[in-house]
């Protein structure tokens, strides 16, 4: 058949099987090209919905800061994996996609009233009580979001925290499920307990077995690789007294930081929103009733606590604060700042209703004095010399080092010193040597194996580094006669927690028969008695206490019941339980309200944990 295959594919029929074959290949790689194409900017796709790359970046970088703000100022950014810290990121973006998409399939909503509201009293975007603009821009900056950005992150956290709540608040418990759990919580045991200690005088080690487990574990017992390594140092501190500034950029740097200082307006507005209850006339026509009477001497506070639908200001007499421009809708802000102190508008339409608004007052801005910003002023203008002279000089550096054989070379273009480490493994060291990207950079090949000096490395962002290796100590095997002792030691415990377990097992298996008469079979060693002890006794081992709480209930007083537990240190601890106690108190109505809440919050968590796994269960997920 072959030979048939081979001597027909010349004919006009192979021909036109090879054409449709490559017509299918065109077709498909044309295909995988375009999906390839259109997926180039996404980094993930959630039931249709894209996460765009510059999603998933910002969020890697949130994570990272949070994880750099909780492990403390000295922890090394370097050691972060970036591969399972990006994971970690589009696996939440993903978990909150689909929790967003749950949200609005369960019509939940949050409106951008309530959303202006949350962030006009949030404590972190506010100066001296009151909520500053210039602060909100700074704090978004540093998080990476613009605004349009924020306020759709903050609204998607809202809706998934509703959500959350919705579940989770939902969770209840029984009475019984209350009483069950109560019984075994508050249960308590009555258990002795038989200490047989791990004695390394009662087993031998022979100079064989030391040094055959000298040989099985050769690779165990070698000196670690070091390296000493030769730096050269950039910091950026070093270039702030080489910048001198002139007195005429620090002027035109104060007027221009005085001149971004904004007037402050308060607020107040009644708001109706406009919906199937209430139609666009209908509410213009009563925000112009309520005008009339404001008019004619009622109360503007009063009339928003009553009428207002703006849950965050109502109750406060619709007073909004101070805020500065940018921060109300353009047709609220276009008003507010037409109006004199103490006036009051006709009805203004912006995407959240129809208002009414009152200027309750002016504050113009405070303007520092030329004297008390100086200092300020003197670090910006050096800060922007000095980043363009630290960025100049770190490529030079590192066209420097790449061009020399060693660091001499650069050391002496750059006016720098040629600094020695101190040996350090793979592990690293301390000071410099315990950063790891440091540590990382002396043991790649480039540098390690091949010789080159290493590529410019930023430490942080106000330290540059090149280095080569100087020396390079390899492994080494440790003579047998500097270890034996340390293995002998070793094999000793070993063997003595062996050789009790397996005591202890022996015992353990006749005292369940019944048989042995354990005093004496201890020669002596007594029984350690333990009463009422709760699920959280204090001064028991924990692996003891835990032992104890899994045994069956001895079958009559007279019958306990046995069990053994090895210990890490070796000893091995025989457990006599001969009761188990019940509460027998009745719960007060305040006990039992705490255990209720208690299990319908944990059981309400279990639920929105189920759910979640239950949208990732169903949901089309495609990762990029």
């Amino acid at each position: 058949m072959l030979q048939n295959i081979r001597d027909n594919s010349q004919g006009w029929i192979a021909k036109i099987i090879i054409g449709v074959i490559i017509a299918l290949l065109a077709l498909t790689g044309f295909d995988a090209i375009l999906t390839s194409t259109s997926n180039s900017q996404n980094a993930a796709e959630v039931n249709g919905a894209k996460i765009g790359l510059a999603e998933l970046n910002r969020e890697v970088e949130t994570q990272r800061r949070q994880l750099l703000q909780q492990l403390g100022k000295d922890f090394d950014a370097s050691q972060l994996n970036e591969g399972l810290l990006r994971n970690a990121a589009l696996s939440g973006l993903i978990e909150r996609k689909l929790l967003l998409q749950g949200a609005k399939a369960a019509d939940f909503a949050f409106s951008q009233n309530a959303l202006d509201q949350l962030i006009l009293q949030t404590p972190e975007f506010q100066v001296d009580g009151r909520f500053d603009a210039n602060r909100f821009d700074q704090v978004i900056a540093q998080m990476g979001y613009s605004r349009p950005q924020f306020r759709q992150m903050l609204e998607q956290e809202m809706l998934i925290g509703q959500l959350r709540a919705g579940l989770a608040g939902s969770g209840f418990a029984t009475d019984r499920e209350i009483g069950d759990f109560v019984r075994l919580e508050r249960q308590t045991r009555d258990f002795s307990t038989l200490t047989l200690s791990a004695d390394p005088a009662r087993v031998t080690v022979g100079d064989e077995a030391v040094q055959a487990y000298y040989e099985e574990h050769a690779s165990s017992y070698m000196t670690s690789e070091q390296l000493v390594v030769e730096y050269i140092e950039l910091k950026r501190h070093a270039f702030f007294d080489q910048v001198e500034i002139r007195d005429k950029d620090l002027q035109a740097l104060y007027q221009r930081e005085i001149a971004n200082l904004a007037e402050q307006r308060r607020a107040a507005h009644i708001l109706l929103e406009v919906n199937d209850k209430l139609s666009e006339e209908q509410a213009k026509a009563k925000l112009e009733e309520l005008k009339a009477r404001i008019d004619k001497g009622e109360d503007f506070a009063a009339l928003a606590k009553e009428f207002s639908q703006d849950p965050g200001s109502a109750d406060k007499g619709g007073d909004l604060g101070y805020a500065g421009p940018d921060v109300y809708d353009p047709a609220f802000e276009k008003v507010l700042y037409s109006l004199k102190e103490g006036e009051v508008s006709s009805p203004v339409r912006s995407e959240f209703g129809w208002h009414l608004i009152k200027l309750l007052g002016v504050q113009a801005p405070e303007i520092p004095s030329f004297d008390t910003l100086k200092e300020k002023l003197v670090h910006e203008l050096k800060a922007e010399q000095v980043e363009q002279a630290f960025v100049e000089a770190s490529r030079d550096l590192e066209n420097a080092a790449f061009e020399a054989s060693d660091l001499s070379q650069p050391a002496q273009e750059l006016g720098l010193q040629i600094k020695v480490t101190p040996p350090f493994g793979r592990e690293g060291g301390e000071g410099l040597t315990a950063n790891r990207q440091f540590v990382q950079t002396a043991f790649s090949p480039e540098v390690l194996e091949q010789g080159n000096n290493s590529s410019s490395i930023e430490l942080d962002p106000d330290t540059v580094v090149v280095l080569r290796v100087k020396e390079h100590k390899k492994p080494e095997q440790i003579p047998f006669d500097q270890v034996a002792g340390k293995i002998r030691e070793q094999l000793l415990k070993k063997h003595a927690a062996e050789e009790v377990r397996v005591r202890g097992e022996a015992l353990l298996g006749e005292l369940r028969q019944g048989h042995t008469p354990i005093d004496q079979a201890q020669q002596g060693e007594g029984w350690h008695v333990v009463e009422a002890a709760a699920r959280n006794q204090e001064g028991i081992d924990p692996a003891i206490l835990q032992s104890a709480f899994q045994m069956p209930k001895p079958a009559a007083t007279d019958r306990p019941s046995f069990a053994g537990v090895a210990l890490p240190n070796g000893d091995y601890v025989l457990i006599r339980l001969t009761g188990v106690s019940d509460p027998s108190d009745d719960l007060s109505e305040e006990e039992k309200g705490m255990y209720r809440r208690f299990l319908a919050s944990r059981n309400g968590q279990q639920d929105f944990t189920a759910y979640r796994r239950q949208l990732q269960s169903t949901a089309d997920i495609e990762r990029f």
